[in-house]
């Protein structure tokens, strides 16, 4: 997918939002964009998700099957949580059966399982968030886009939600989020980017620790989702090589050994 020369503004008497804007957001990409408060960070963000045209440039590529999660999602809809998931799922041409199982394996991933007959209307924040965070996961979306999806979340919702952007980058989706922590999914990201002064601008940073682990899994068994900062390579004498961010080490090994059945990690190092 691809943004060139995109800028959006607001009213012809009003200063650009954004102007000049050119990015390529390959497949399996996880990209984070940052900056200041009312700078235009979720403007881009809902230029690459389709939900506004920009006023100059054009953008190309973008997937069939692409999902986006605002901060505040519109609850106010007359319809229970898992009515909406259900007629989601039938709107991205699922079966209702199938879109019936897909709401209620959402809810249940994101602890909203108890909510499942909650009217939108009379959802917290929380729970709301968790409902769109579920739809925007339906359909398997080739390219998502999360801005301060995790805000309002707690934490096992903002693990689970850690964990779908890991699943969906290694089936080959492109994701782009925005967060105002910095530490959200921290040495992960493919590209960063900052919004300044109407302008997109690259984010380098000095060369990060990496971790190799040397496991071995149970025979014929996949490995677990990967971040997609993972390379994995076979190991002399078996068994598979991961090297990893040090920063996202913690949460391989948690996968590896909390699997079903678990794998075996013969070895851990730093690498220099």
């Amino acid at each position: 997918m691809n943004l060139t020369d995109v800028g959006r503004r607001y009213g012809r008497r009003r200063p650009w939002v954004l102007r000049g804007i050119t990015l390529e957001l390959p497949r399996g990409a996880l990209v984070r964009v940052e900056g200041g408060n009312g700078g235009g960070k979720s403007t881009l963000l809902r230029l690459v998700a389709g939900i506004e045209a920009p006023s100059e440039g054009h953008v190309d590529g973008r997937p069939r099957r692409t999902a986006y999660v605002p901060e505040r999602f519109p609850a106010a809809l007359p319809l229970t949580a898992a009515a909406y998931l259900t007629h989601l799922g039938r709107v991205h041409g699922l079966r209702r059966a199938e879109a019936a199982r897909r709401a209620v394996d959402a809810l249940e991933r994101f602890g909203a399982a108890a909510h499942a007959r909650t009217p939108m209307a009379e959802l917290s924040k929380g729970g709301s968030q968790k409902v769109a965070v579920a739809q925007a996961l339906l359909a398997e979306p080739e390219l998502l886009v999360l801005d301060e999806a995790w805000t309002g979340l707690d934490a096992p919702a903002r693990t689970e939600l850690d964990r779908a952007v890991a699943e969906r980058t290694a089936a080959g989706a492109t994701v782009v989020f925005v967060d105002h922590d910095p530490r959200r999914l921290a040495g992960a990201a493919d590209a960063h980017y900052r919004v300044q002064d109407t302008a997109l601008l690259p984010v380098s940073g000095p060369a990060r620790p990496r971790v190799r682990i040397h496991a071995v899994g149970p025979p014929g068994r996949a490995l677990p989702p990967r971040p997609p900062d993972l390379d994995a390579s076979p190991a002399p004498g078996g068994g598979v090589l991961l090297t990893v961010d040090a920063e996202r080490s913690d949460a391989v090994l948690r996968d590896l050994l909390t699997a079903r059945p678990p794998w075996h990690i013969r070895a851990v190092e730093e690498l220099p």
